[in-house]
């Protein structure tokens, strides 16, 4: 009689089992992925591009009018110079000529130095400047004929002084109290400065071999005053707060200043300064502007 609760029992235990197995059966999933699950892989780290992407205006070469012109026809070359005066039998002379150059226009030796053909002769009138003499066409001309002191009769320390302070940042109208000389006399005596830094700069510069050169622009109301679309007054006035600019090109390196000019903030005059810096710069590969 105590074999039939056993055998019960392990039949009912039997049949638990079974239901047990079909149940899991039933509620297990069928995606082996989601049977035997995986680590999920650590996502690539993101990489950022720091190349710039170029504007939609400059994906294509500019025009450029200089590039477009055509090809300049070869230059003449330079006249040579004419022979250099023998000697006279004066006493030999003790002040040096060669750093000057007869500037008369009817002259076989205007704008040649070194040739022997002018000697000095005196101080006129008792004045500070020594007078030359061209023994080729017999003219005479003071020693500072062509630069900002020729024909101006204030003390040459004056104008010296007052570009000096111009130089130094001091504005116009504040040089004129100081010297008490003219606001108008002052942007006279700056423009004619300007003048001859250019002429200088342009005989100068010539074939300079640089590694980089970087440009600028700031304002500027010179060029203004010249073309008389500015008054002096206006000038001076509106000095910090022209429309007007300086392009600059410089060498990085020794700081030499290549190119300067004045004109709009536009792409036409942007160009114009790039042509000159080529003229002015040896054609190198390793020029970076």
């Amino acid at each position: 009689m105590a074999m039939v609760p056993t055998l019960f029992f392990c039949e009912i235990v039997l049949v638990a089992l079974v239901w047990l197995f079909l149940m899991l059966f039933w509620l297990w999933p069928n995606d082996p992925a989601a049977r035997y699950p995986t680590r999920p892989r650590p996502r690539p780290p993101h990489k950022r591009f720091n190349e710039p992407k170029p504007f939609a205006e400059l994906t294509q070469r500019p025009h450029c009018a200089l590039c477009a012109q055509d090809i300049m026809p070869p230059q003449a070359l330079p006249p040579a110079p004419p022979d250099p005066l023998p000697p006279t039998h004066r006493r030999p002379r003790t002040v040096d000529t060669s750093r000057h150059f007869c500037p008369h226009a009817d002259c076989d030796y205007r704008g040649w130095r070194g040739l022997g053909n002018l000697r000095a002769n005196g101080h006129p009138s008792g004045g500070p400047w020594r007078q030359f003499q061209c023994t080729a066409c017999q003219g005479y001309f003071p020693e500072h004929h062509g630069t900002i002191l020729y024909g101006k009769q204030v003390a040459v320390e004056l104008i010296i002084r007052v570009l000096a302070c111009l130089a130094e940042g001091l504005g116009i109208r504040a040089t004129a109290r100081v010297f008490e000389v003219d606001p108008n006399t002052v942007l006279h005596w700056l423009g004619e400065a300007a003048e001859q830094l250019q002429a200088f700069s342009c005989s100068f510069l010539c074939k300079v071999h640089v590694q980089q050169v970087q440009l600028d622009e700031l304002y500027a109301v010179l060029r203004g005053v010249k073309n008389g679309e500015l008054s002096k007054d206006e000038a001076i006035k509106h000095l910090e707060r022209s429309s007007y600019w300086i392009w600059t090109a410089m060498d990085p390196e020794s700081k030499l200043l290549l190119v300067m000019d004045v004109g709009t903030r536009t792409l036409a005059m942007a160009q114009c300064v790039v042509h000159q810096v080529a003229q002015f710069i040896a054609v190198c590969r390793s020029v970076k502007i």
